[in-house]
């Protein structure tokens, strides 16, 4: 996420009129003067203005994603592109403007994409991540942070999931101030889930207990009474809780504890999630609202978990249960973390 800074934007806007972008200049000017009047720091307040900087990578990454947003025209007849959606361009009968939005802004070739991404990265350290008085709130509105992970499930081919998951939570009404593509470690795994551990070497002893009573009567023959089967679950609870964990731990990072010697543990994980940092008032419960229970089965219709999770592990996202356990959550993962300046450099070599 970025708030970019009036030397960004006035850099930024100088760059977009351009002889290899094939629409035309009429609209590139057009882009040009909403850029200043749209991302500049708002005049009155002096607030930024959040934008979220996308990085693709892959095989004709630049044409692809900008057939995707396509082009303007006053004149548009499909709606088949991004811009042909959410853009807009109305003209009075003298063929001036009178409302203009490009909705998404993209490279038209791979040059302009290089241009474009280091000059952002130059500015990423000042003008970027987890945003801060960004947001006009009303007295006495006081608004809360919360972090919210998509979680792998999402990830494992190319799909649209990820994107419709945030559009759901977009119905909170709440603000992004803060995204990280992020592959979490062994150990940040285990920290950030390190509280679930008691609870699943307790809360389990009954299921435990039964499951055991229910596979050693079948196996001997022979009834084993209520005490004997507490006893099980006693015994048997911690260890399946332990198990459970390791579960977890490898779903969100890829890798076992048990797999992994000291250096690899702080190694990025090979899974991909996403986090976001939201604001807005009464965030942590907004969100939890619109994600749903833990278990998938027990999710009421139009929450996320009941239309993307498959059980409970395998729930589509994460969010934070409070805002104390929020701010734990986004120090673990790092959200704030200038990753944008390194993908950048690592594509196109030092600014």
């Amino acid at each position: 996420m970025f708030a970019p800074s009036e030397k960004l934007v006035k850099e930024y806007s100088q760059a977009i009129v351009s002889a290899n972008d094939p629409q035309d200049r009429r609209i590139q000017e057009l882009i040009r003067d909403y850029i200043l009047q749209n991302l500049s720091p708002d005049p009155k307040t002096g607030k930024g203005r959040r934008a979220m900087m996308l990085l693709f990578k892959g095989e004709d990454a630049v044409r692809k994603i900008r057939a995707v947003v396509g082009n303007i025209s006053a004149h548009r007849r499909g709606g088949e592109t991004i811009r042909d959606t959410y853009g807009d361009l109305i003209l009075d009968e003298h063929d001036h403007v009178r409302y203009f939005e490009p909705a998404v802004l993209a490279a038209p070739n791979a040059e302009e994409a290089q241009l474009k991404a280091k000059l952002w990265a130059r500015h990423s350290d000042s003008d970027g991540g987890i945003l801060s008085d960004t947001i006009a709130y009303e007295p006495p509105e006081a608004p809360q942070r919360t972090l919210v992970l998509i979680k792998p499930d999402n990830f494992r081919f190319p799909t649209g999931r990820p994107g419709n998951v945030i559009d759901f939570f977009s119905r909170t009404g709440l603000y992004i101030v803060g995204i990280k593509v992020h592959r979490m470690s062994v150990a940040q795994a285990i920290e950030f889930y390190g509280p679930v551990k008691e609870v699943l070497r307790t809360k389990l002893t009954d299921v435990v207990a039964s499951k055991a009573k229910a596979a050693l009567e079948k196996e001997f023959g022979f009834p084993i009474p209520g005490t004997e089967t507490k006893q099980l679950g006693q015994i048997l609870g911690p260890l399946y809780g332990d198990d459970q964990f390791n579960n977890i731990v490898r779903f969100m990072s890829g890798r076992s504890p048990a797999d992994c010697d000291e250096g690899m543990l702080q190694q990025p994980g090979t899974e991909k999630c996403i986090a976001i940092v939201y604001e807005g008032v009464e965030a942590v419960r907004k969100i939890r609202d619109v994600l749903g229970p833990t278990d998938p089965s027990k999710a009421p219709p139009g929450s996320i978990r009941r239309e993307f999770g498959s059980s409970i592990m395998v729930n589509a996202a994460h969010a934070s249960d409070s805002e104390e356990n929020a701010k734990r959550e986004i120090g673990i993962v790092n959200v704030g973390e200038n990753t944008f300046m390194k993908v950048v450099e690592e594509m196109y070599g030092r600014l």
